[in-house]
């Protein structure tokens, strides 16, 4: 169903956010697997449990270097009680009664010892001895075999996102390849005139601020290959830029709005489906939803870089994160915090509010982002979305605000910093 904006240009008839999460959420599954080098796994998702092949470890092994003894040989010992050990070779005999071996941390453990003391709790005794100065308990600084997965269990669980301590787990394990979910290939296309970098633009012509921001956004959420394609403002260049096969989801940002040279909309209803056609999302109104004929979803974002930032983080991110796998919610620190002054909004719009750290418990809002335009991104701390519903919030409500650095809420404010 197309849920399309009214005549007016207001907000009203405009698809609510929540519509638009939805239609993401039964369009944007997951990608298929595919399997990967474990090195170079690192932020992927796995597409199925990771199960031991084998105990791990396999055997009991020293936890810290020491020496392996028999626990129960060691009760009494103390700095005036010292236990005296004959050191013995190591290898895979038993331990003696009396004796202990010095090992080393990963080395397995002799037959008959169940403990190591670590070198702290020994002390050096004459010559082919040592002395313990304090007891060990069984199990003592010991990694039972099977104690980090026992042979068939799950090491990691299917849709888990891939951190560098589960890459070292994986490769403990004797993992070469795992199997996880495809990277959603990424098409920009951008509407309009843009400047080169470092060059002066020309007469209506702009610097291109959305395509590399939306570049560092899609790595972010685990996009690959951010085709950049800038093409002119006219429904037949952003129609032909919709329709080549070879990527996974489609953004265009600019042509959104409802101007005589915005063509975005009529260039998706033509290429496949215009789903949604405006969201109640302030910055972001002109923001729109479909797919292809090939049914690869496109996701229209404003042409303004501010607007295009917000829409992306609120609508667009959740698609490609949703085909990578990924935890779709926004991929930023929130915490709860107390709005130190008044936080104004309107009924019937979601609204994306710019907001700094007054301390490290408040926040209060800035000028917004159609005032400010990205500086409001450069000066806040983070923002809060105040939903459909609300008004906004009063002044000490508590607020769920989205932290751009989680250092913000724990330093002083940014107006000091900046």
């Amino acid at each position: 169903m197309r849920m399309a904006v009214d005549g007016s240009g207001g907000l009203a008839g405009r698809a609510r956010v929540e519509d638009a999460l939805a239609w993401i959420d039964a369009h944007a599954p997951p990608l298929g697997r595919e399997e990967v080098p474990v090195a170079d796994a690192a932020g992927r998702v796995l597409c199925e449990d990771v199960l031991a092949e084998a105990d791990l470890p396999p055997f009991d092994r020293a936890a810290v270097d020491g020496i392996a003894v028999r626990a129960d040989e060691t009760v009494g010992a103390s700095t005036y009680n010292p236990l005296l050990l004959r050191l013995a070779a190591g290898g895979a005999g038993d331990l003696a009664a009396g004796t202990a071996v010095r090992v080393c941390a990963g080395d397995p453990l002799p037959r008959g010892a169940d403990a190591v003391v670590p070198l702290d709790h020994v002390e050096a005794g004459e010559e082919g001895a040592c002395a313990v100065i304090e007891p060990a308990v069984g199990g003592n600084e010991v990694e039972r075999a099977g104690s980090l997965g026992a042979r068939g269990s799950i090491l990691l669980a299917a849709m888990r996102q891939l951190r560098p301590g589960d890459i070292g787990a994986l490769a403990a394990a004797g993992r070469a390849r795992v199997a996880v979910v495809g990277r959603p290939r990424v098409r920009c296309v951008l509407s309009g005139a843009v400047a080169e970098a470092g060059t002066p633009p020309a007469p209506g012509a702009v610097h291109d601020g959305n395509g590399p921001m939306l570049r560092s956004l899609i790595e972010r959420d685990g996009g690959v290959g951010a085709e950049l394609r800038r093409v002119e403002r006219k429904r037949e260049a952003l129609r032909a830029a919709l329709e080549p096969p070879g990527v996974d989801i489609v953004l265009v940002a600019g042509g959104t709005g409802r101007g005589g040279n915005d063509h975005a909309a009529a260039a998706l209803a033509e290429a496949g489906e215009l789903a949604i056609d405006g969201v109640a999302l302030r910055p972001g109104a002109t923001a729109g939803i479909g797919r292809t004929k090939a049914g690869v979803p496109v996701l229209l974002l404003p042409g303004t870089p501010a607007a295009c930032l917000c829409a992306y983080e609120l609508i667009a991110g959740r698609a490609i994160r949703r085909l990578g796998g990924r935890n779709p919610a926004l991929p930023l620190v929130s915490r709860t915090m107390t709005a130190a002054r008044k936080i104004v909004s309107e009924i019937g719009v979601t609204e994306v509010v710019p907001v700094r750290c007054a301390n490290r418990a408040e926040v209060e809002p800035m000028p917004s982002f159609a005032a400010a335009g990205l500086r409001a991104v450069t000066e806040a701390d983070g923002f809060v979305v105040v939903p459909e519903g609300s008004e906004g919030y009063q002044r000490g409500a508590m607020v769920t605000v989205y932290l751009y650095d989680d250092r913000a809420a724990s330093s002083e404010p940014a107006h000091a910093r900046s």
